[in-house]
């Protein structure tokens, strides 16, 4: 992470610049959270456009999520290094072109690289956007700001999945990638004119072995977790893959002891709520980042809902999420962080395996409840669990733990598409030995075992001292949920 220091910048913008500078880095944001979800409601139509099994589509989405988590270290460095704007329109230049070469890919291999690039530009949208935002705009006019940036991105997924459906059901798959295209061209223009240009002319140097290591660490594990259901790696090669991968992070902590400026400090660790909200975070989203891919896949593969249809299924999760956020505050007050995360995530583990219980016959007012029940639980969890992993970082470690709370949310999020993705391979090739064509039960056990490992995950909480209420220091409003 680069030091602190007075960043150069052009004169002081115009009004109108700084107006359009708001919309543009609220646009990429809502592009990049939009891609993030409009995919999974289109994986079954990609596939039988590709000559692919839809249950083997989980490297479409794990491409994108995984190559944000990779990007995410080095874009705050970069735009120190290379100024704001330049950046920031190389980000929405790569973005755009990444999204042309996925709706141009013909094979599985060809979208799978092309969602890498679209990945590499969209990692570089919001960090380097928000900190273009942080040396523009005067301090008192800072958090209204990053306010009026968030609320795309909090629409991108809530609109996402049913976008996605809608768009697959009166054109084709195609166009939930096409549709970025005339916005990016127009963002490169508004970026090239309108947005200020800053950095630092005391950029430290990059970390280069300890974001080797760590990137290593990441992809191996992916693979590693992916590999024997998708690719077909051999047990002795997933073995050494684990073991690579655990040796990479290894390095890195022992690196990063001896590196004066490491991307990541492990001072961070020594700071009891960042530690057990990371590693919180990094368990629990699993199943929470596994859900929005089977959700779909379940209600279009299994149940025979269409992609329009199963979009729509995905609104009363997001909105009961919307509407459960102001509670947990409360609660957190009255019973504390350690009595609500261990409860609710045990609560959002059984509202995971709940999914084994649909079948094509269930009503739909119980369907939507379903949903509904899953998505507020869901969504007071991803609030108490990243207000308790920001609340005591200060300002010291603000910026580097973020950026590591950033990078940990995208990496569970692809590790709970990849668990997800080979446990339904596995459970599918079982049940189709014994039960035909019928997928349905695959489903349910894949739905069992991301609740179990949820709901395992609660015991990381309980770690934490049972009077601890304070509220959260306010952080950015612009984080992810």
């Amino acid at each position: 992470m680069s030091a602190p220091a007075s960043p150069t910048s052009a004169a002081t913008p115009s009004p109108r610049s700084l107006s359009v500078m708001l919309w543009l880095v609220a646009t990429g944001f809502f592009m990049q959270t939009l891609d993030s979800t409009i995919v999974n409601t289109a994986l079954p139509a990609m596939a039988t456009s590709l000559g692919e099994r839809p249950l083997s589509m989980q490297s479409v989405v794990i491409a994108y999520s995984l190559t944000m988590a990779v990007m995410i270290p080095v874009s705050g460095w970069l735009a120190d290094k290379l100024g704001t704007r330049r950046v920031f329109l190389g980000a929405i230049l790569v973005f755009t072109v990444g999204s042309l070469l996925c709706a141009s890919s013909h094979t599985l291999m060809q979208l799978v690289l092309s969602r890498i690039a679209q990945g590499v530009g969209g990692a570089m949208l919001l960090p380097v956007g928000r900190l273009a935002v942080l040396r523009t705009f005067p301090a008192e006019r800072y958090l209204p700001a990053l306010s009026f940036v968030a609320i795309p991105g909090l629409i991108g997924p809530l609109i996402g999945p049913t976008l996605g459906g809608w768009l697959v059901q009166i054109a084709s798959w195609h166009w939930i990638f096409l549709i970025n295209v005339p916005v990016g061209v127009a963002g490169c223009i508004a970026t090239f004119i309108f947005m200020p240009d800053s950095r630092n002319p005391d950029t430290p140097r990059f970390d280069l072995p300890g974001y080797l290591l760590l990137v290593t660490g990441m992809v191996t594990i992916s693979f590693a977790l992916d590999g024997r259901a998708e690719l077909g790696i051999q047990e002795a090669a997933v073995l050494v893959l684990l073991i690579l991968s655990l040796a990479a992070f290894v390095a890195y902590g022992l690196h990063a002891v001896r590196t004066p400026r490491p991307i990541f400090s492990l001072d961070l660790f020594k700071i009891h709520t960042f530690s057990v909200g990371l590693l919180g975070n990094m368990f629990a989203r699993i199943g929470s980042g596994a859900m929005p891919y089977l959700i779909p896949l379940l209600l279009q593969v299994a149940l025979g809902y269409t992609p329009f249809e199963a979009g729509l299924m995905m609104l009363p999760t997001a909105a009961a999420g919307m509407f459960s956020k102001r509670l947990v505050t409360r609660l957190i007050m009255r019973y504390g962080y350690r009595r609500v995360l261990v409860t609710n995530t045990v609560l959002v583990g059984f509202a995971m395996a709940s999914f084994a219980l649909s079948t094509p016959g269930e009503p739909l007012w119980l369907r939507i409840v379903q949903l509904a029940i899953f998505g507020s639980v869901n969504s007071m969890q991803f609030t108490a669990m990243n207000t308790l992993t920001l609340k005591d970082l200060g300002t010291g470690g603000a910026s580097s733990g973020n950026s590591l709370f950033s990078l940990v949310q995208m990496l569970s999020m692809s590790l709970g598409v990849t668990v997800a993705g080979a446990l339904l391979t596995t459970f599918s090739g079982l049940v189709r030995h014994a039960t035909g064509s019928n997928v349905v039960p695959a489903f349910h056990a894949t739905f069992i075992c991301v609740g179990i490992i949820t709901a395992a995950s609660s015991w990381i909480f309980g770690q934490l001292a049972p009077d601890l209420r304070h509220t959260a220091k306010k952080t950015d409003p612009s984080e992810r949920t």
